[in-house]
């Protein structure tokens, strides 16, 4: 078949109707912006603070968690925060479902956690959306990115600007895009 054959996107026939964020439109504007001033808003260093909005917006967030300036996220009622959680400047947390990060795992800057996609199969261009999983211990590198149904597992390890497309093994280092296995991680 010849490319001009061939079925075109057709973005005007695109919907999502079908998805629900989890909050009414009220709620959704409200934490647009306490998201920009009190998250994106690379003036505010206060992680107490912002700890305290992520659950009074609903997301369960446990203790000793640091969350640097400039850091972006979605909606914090579809959010499960661990203890001892580090989350450096400008991650991306785009949560369309769930994400659950568990105890001391290290987000490094610039990471992104995209838990959707599109089927770019299809004309219509519809809305694909995935839960991620950062288990125990887990490292995701710089400007990594985690893509929709991944599982980092316990104390895997994501380099910096890697992408991951499929789930990560315990106790495994992954580089590359998509990442790949390339050493275990031996803690001493």
């Amino acid at each position: 078949m010849l490319a001009e054959e061939q079925i075109k996107v057709a973005l005007d026939t695109y919907s999502n109707d079908w998805y629900n964020p989890g909050a009414g439109v009220l709620k959704r504007m409200l934490w647009y912006f306490i998201n920009a001033i009190f998250f994106i808003n690379p003036l505010n260093p206060l992680s107490s603070v912002k700890v305290i909005l992520l659950r009074f917006f609903g997301a369960k967030v446990g203790s000793c968690v640091t969350i640097k300036p400039a850091v972006n996220i979605k909606y914090p009622w579809m959010l499960q925060i661990g203890n001892h959680v580090w989350i450096g400047e400008k991650v991306w947390i785009d949560n369309l479902t769930a994400v659950l990060i568990m105890d001391h795992v290290s987000i490094s800057q610039g990471a992104m956690l995209l838990t959707g996609s599109h089927d770019y199969k299809k004309p219509t261009f519809d809305l694909l959306i995935g839960n991620i999983t950062v288990e125990t211990g887990a490292w995701i590198g710089a400007k990594s990115v985690i893509c929709p149904n991944v599982v980092c597992a316990s104390h895997s390890v994501l380099a910096a600007g890697s992408v991951a497309t499929s789930n990560l093994e315990p106790y495994t280092i992954y580089q590359g895009n998509p990442a790949l296995a390339k050493r275990k991680r031996i803690i001493k």
